[in-house]
């Protein structure tokens, strides 16, 4: 249920006490204006990886001159009869997130030794199996042990007020095909599930700040996370094309990106979150 306040925190607010970066292979030092979210998309080491090899604890302030040890990078030599789709339900990873960290492209031809690029901590002591996920809605992933994104506390700055008193629009036309809440076999949508188009235009719900625009979320997608003025937060799954950036201000309306099947879905839709604070609510109240 925190995954999203946690990336929002990591993003916004873990600006080091004081950039360019300096060190051994395996360290880096921290300059000014350095962030944990911005040291792991540099050095393409899962964040969660890098907080938990140094030891790190909330709020994750970093200060000039501190020494980070790096984790090691993990990968996977392919072997005879493997697929692209089969190596990401070994080690529980998203097909596209793969795909996009080792620069492939369709139809994911591999060769017998070729060496594969791991995005995301899956070492044998913490793998689990994925659990399975329909082409609509969102499965929770398989839980894992010192899950930094169920385990990091919110800070009362993202706490909303209960009511609001304006509705949100309709990030994107179409119909509903998975509903809030319990979706059965252990699953649950956070969310809504709008078929639409593919490259169909998602708009902002709200006027506000993009508090996160990536794919690093497994089963997302590339997502987007608007943190809007009274403190709710909205996010919109498994586009296809992004139009914003991190920081960046948005109107009420304003495209911000396409449909499209990132994440765990095959087929065009956009996943739609409402969050008062860190809680997600169902959204079909706070729409016309």
């Amino acid at each position: 249920m925190r995954k999203f306040v946690f990336i929002i925190l990591l993003c916004c607010g873990l600006t080091a006490c004081g950039g360019n970066w300096w060190g051994s292979a395996d360290s880096v030092t921290v300059s000014k204006g350095d962030t944990l979210y911005s040291i792991s998309r540099s050095y393409g080491v899962p964040l969660k990886d890098l907080i938990n090899i140094n030891g790190l604890r909330a709020p994750y302030t970093l200060y000039v001159g501190q020494r980070l040890r790096l984790p090691t990078k993990q990968y996977h030599i392919v072997k005879k009869g493997e697929s692209l789709y089969s190596i990401s339900r070994q080690y529980n990873v998203d097909i596209t997130t793969l795909s996009k960290v080792n620069h492939l492209q369709t139809p994911y031809s591999l060769n017998v030794g070729q060496k594969l690029l791991l995005p995301a901590s899956v070492s044998a002591k913490n793998y689990s199996a994925p659990k399975k996920t329909s082409q609509t809605g969102i499965t929770q992933p398989a839980a894992k042990t010192n899950n930094v994104y169920q385990s990091a506390p919110v800070k009362d700055s993202y706490v909303a007020p209960k009511n609001r008193k304006t509705k949100f629009d309709w990030p994107v036309k179409g119909r509903i095909i998975s509903g809030f809440g319990n979706l059965g076999s252990g699953r649950k949508n956070d969310g809504i599930n709008i078929k639409a188009d593919l490259g169909a235009t998602v708009k902002a719900a709200d006027a506000g700040t993009v508090a996160y625009a990536g794919n690093e979320l497994k089963g997302f997608g590339n997502l987007i996370l608007i943190k809007h003025n009274d403190g709710w937060i909205t996010a919109y799954a498994h586009n296809d094309k992004l139009f914003v950036r991190k920081g960046q201000k948005v109107k009420r309306g304003e495209k911000i990106a396409t449909v499209g099947s990132t994440g765990s879905v095959t087929t065009p839709q956009l996943h739609f979150e409402v969050r008062s604070g860190k809680k997600a609510v169902n959204p079909r109240p706070y729409l016309p």
